[in-house]
C-alpha cells in the first residue's frame, strides 16, 4: 500500500429522525482494498455514496491528501449505462463526459483494458450479467480515478464471473496504485479479496481492522441481534 489518500472525518447522514450513518471516521491508503460490510440497512451504501459524491453528508468531512479532490470511480449496484447504445458508443461518451482529449482513443484502451473487444459493437443491453458488469467497471475508470467505489458488485453473478472479476481487480489496483473499496455481505469474499475489513452494523462502525484478523465467527458476534 502506498500514502495516505483520503481520510473521513466524523461523517453522518441523517433523513429526518433516521440516523442512517452514525459519525465514523476512515482512511483509505493508495493501493489498499478496503472490504465493507454488514447486513442490509447497515449503512453500506450510503457511506459509499458520500465516498463518491452521490449525496452530501448531514456532517463530518472528507479530507483528501494534497487538499483537493481526486477522480472518482463510482460503480452503483444497477449498472449505470444505456442499454440501447454499444458497449463502444457508452465509452466513447462516457469519456467524453470524463474530460478525455479524444473520447474515441480513451473508449479503445478501455475496451482492451476490460477485454470486451469480442462485445465492442453490441448493444449494452444485450450484454450478459458478467460483461454488463465488466463494462459497469470500464465506464467507472474512464475518469483514471485514484479511487474505485463497488457496491456489492458481484451480487448477481456466477462463482466463475466472480474469480474473473476479482483477477482482474486485482491486476488493476496494483498497476494503477489505486485505492479499491467495495460492499459485500459475504465475509468469505471480503477476507479473500481485501486487506481491510470495516463491518457496519445500524449506521455505526463496528470493526475496522485487518481482514485475516476476523473471521465468520467474529463477524455474527460484531453483528449480534443485526445479523
Amino acid at each position: 500500500m502506498g500514502g495516505p489518500l483520503l481520510q473521513a472525518r466524523g461523517l453522518t447522514r441523517r433523513y429526518g429522525a433516521l440516523e442512517a450513518l452514525a459519525p465514523l471516521d476512515i482512511r483509505i491508503a493508495r493501493g489498499e482494498r478496503i472490504a465493507l460490510t454488514g447486513p442490509n440497512g447497515a449503512g453500506k451504501t450510503t457511506l459509499l455514496t458520500i465516498l463518491a459524491g452521490v449525496q452530501a453528508p448531514s456532517g463530518g468531512a472528507l479530507e483528501w491528501d494534497g487538499g483537493a479532490a481526486q477522480p472518482v470511480g463510482w460503480v452503483p449496484q444497477r449498472p449505470a449505462l444505456y442499454p440501447r447504445l454499444t458497449t463502444r458508443e457508452n465509452l466513447r461518451l462516457f469519456a467524453g463526459l470524463e474530460g478525455a482529449d479524444d473520447p474515441a482513443a480513451a473508449a479503445e484502451a478501455l475496451i482492451v483494458r476490460a477485454d470486451l473487444g469480442e462485445f465492442a459493437d453490441r448493444r449494452a443491453g444485450a450484454l450478459s450479467t458478467g460483461t454488463t458488469q465488466r463494462l459497469n467497471l470500464a465506464i467507472a475508470l474512464a475518469g483514471a480515478p485514484s479511487l474505485l467505489l463497488l457496491d456489492e458488485p458481484t451480487g448477481t453473478l456466477s462463482p466463475d464471473q466472480r474469480v474473473r472479476l476479482w483477477g482482474w481487480m486485482d491486476d488493476l489496483v496494483r498497476a494503477d496504485d489505486m485505492a479499491l473499496v467495495f460492499s459485500t455481505q459475504s465475509m468469505e469474499e471480503a477476507s479473500r479479496n481485501a486487506d481491510r475489513v470495516l463491518v457496519l452494523g445500524r449506521g455505526r462502525l463496528l470493526h475496522d481492522g485487518p481482514a485475516a484478523a476476523l473471521d465468520e465467527a467474529g463477524f455474527m458476534a460484531l453483528l449480534g441481534d443485526d445479523a
